[in-house]
């Protein structure tokens, strides 16, 4: 007969450990119940000989990267239901791990039945793989074990991930229609400027017309498709993409560019209500959960995803120390102020333009230097412009102050973040469905003036040879 070691907890919460002798691991949960004891963890007691595998773990899949939120989400609920449901958290595990694909949720899970077999409990057997199971998700486990409602936890925790997923796949499919049709839009473009404008290109050259400004432009352009930019089209989102991952490597690099996205009409703001709605969130359901304000306030930074938002917390969490509340620090510091390096994205952004047309080969002896210096220097002023008149537009505002202080002062802070992160997911979701209908016709208005643009500027010779022959 097997010996079973396990874990209980009593009527008044005393943690219990001890051996029992059953034949299977249902009958040692029963009788261990019958004792009046509450199981949160059981496994068969091995020998000192046995052994799982070289290494002491069951050799497991190649996998790369972590598990998706919307796999943990749904991992998450279905243990919180075995867990209702009664069934030892091992064999919980055990059922999971093979329902699940190979991957690094299935590798994860099971080493964490082992670990659990030699005698860790889930929140330390979670904690040795990090790339499935984030800080956050670990410390609401140990919440969880520490105030026996491991169940509770669990499935306050599928709801907080099922939440955050949701909003995600919202923002997610409101950029899906604007992403295709701007791509379908950039290669009908692109197939115009290396197909048709060279034919009319020719025909102008071949009866020797005084071509106008618009059309010159226009088949400078299409040379600069033809020779070089059906590669550098594809290429520039690339080096922007890599020129980002650079900036952020660095401590002010990454502040002034997430300061400089949270400052984009619509977008920017969609950014923030994002953010605010999650972390709100995952402070309510740290706190709720009985993890401390001050690891919840750590936890929160952490996770945040916005250097500005990650410096908002810290200096909350500082504040906490020296004996303030939250809502103070938080109204106190909810304003970005000034930062060099957001300045100056802002002006590349208002003189990009001008910058990309004096690039292109012809362009300065077609225009010349001085229009496009111009042109770049206003930009570049109204770049600089807008960004000075945002940059102390607050990211936290009154409400989200007013009601956490009512929180603080009533002993319903988790109950007030909830409230906060409500509103902010109400926004998002409204600002996200008038984003779509506000996408359309801007994207009518530049597909018509980029045709309109091509029209005019292949019309404008063709008139003039008519006229000329009439």
């Amino acid at each position: 007969m097997p010996t079973y070691q396990f874990e209980a907890m009593d009527a008044k919460g005393q943690e219990i450990k001890d051996v029992i002798d059953a034949p299977s691991e249902d009958e040692a949960q029963a009788t261990i119940r019958q004792m009046g004891y509450f199981v949160t963890k059981i496994a068969v007691k091995k020998s000192l000989g046995a052994k799982v595998g070289v290494g002491g773990k069951k050799k497991r899949g190649m996998a790369f990267g972590g598990a998706s939120s919307k796999q943990l989400s749904l991992f998450t609920k279905q243990l919180s239901i075995l867990q209702d449901a009664g069934l030892a958290i091992l064999r919980s595990l055990r059922i999971l791990e093979s329902q699940q694909k190979s991957g690094r949720l299935k590798n994860a899970l099971g080493d964490v039945g082992d670990e659990i077999e030699s005698g860790s409990t889930l929140s330390e057997a979670m904690a040795k793989s990090p790339k499935v199971f984030s800080r956050l998700y670990i410390n609401m486990i140990k919440a969880g074990e520490a105030g026996g409602a491991l169940e509770v936890i669990l499935r306050r925790l599928s709801e907080f991930l099922e939440r955050s997923e949701s909003l995600k796949r919202k923002v997610k499919g409101a950029m899906i229609y604007p992403v295709v049709v701007v791509m379908v839009a950039v290669g009908i473009l692109i197939f115009i400027m290396l197909r048709i404008v060279p034919v009319f290109q020719k025909m102008f050259e071949e009866f020797g017309l005084k071509l106008p400004p618009p059309t010159l432009l226009l088949i400078n352009i299409s040379n600069w498709v033809v020779k070089s930019g059906w590669y550098m089209i594809p290429l520039i989102p690339v080096v922007m993409w890599l020129f980002v991952k650079l900036l952020r490597k660095f401590k002010h690099g990454r502040m002034g560019w997430d300061m400089y996205i949270l400052k984009w009409p619509i977008m920017g703001m969609l950014i923030e209500k994002n953010t605010m709605a999650r972390t709100t969130r995952t402070l309510g359901t740290l706190v709720a959960s009985g993890v401390p304000i001050l690891e919840g306030l750590t936890i929160t930074r952490e996770t945040a995803g916005n250097a500005l938002f990650e410096r908002l917390f810290a200096k909350v969490t500082d504040a906490i120390r020296e004996g303030e509340t939250i809502a103070k620090p938080m109204g106190a510091n909810g304003t970005p102020g000034f930062h060099p390096v957001a300045a100056a994205l802002w002006v590349l952004t208002g003189a990009f333009w001008p910058l990309l047309i004096m690039s292109m080969p012809g362009m300065i002896k077609e225009i010349g230097l001085q229009p496009l210096a111009i042109a770049a220097a206003a930009g570049s002023v109204v770049g600089l412009a807008f960004y000075l008149m945002k940059m102390n537009s607050r990211i936290v505002d009154e409400l989200v102050v007013n009601m956490i202080d009512v929180g603080e002062e009533t002993g319903e802070l988790d109950t007030m973040l909830y409230k906060v992160a409500d509103v902010f997911d109400e926004e998002v979701s409204t600002l996200t469905d008038g984003l779509m209908k506000l996408i359309e016709p801007l994207l009518i208005v530049f597909l018509g003036g980029a045709v309109g643009f091509i029209v005019i500027s292949l019309f404008m010779p063709l008139i003039s040879l008519i006229q000329g022959l009439s």
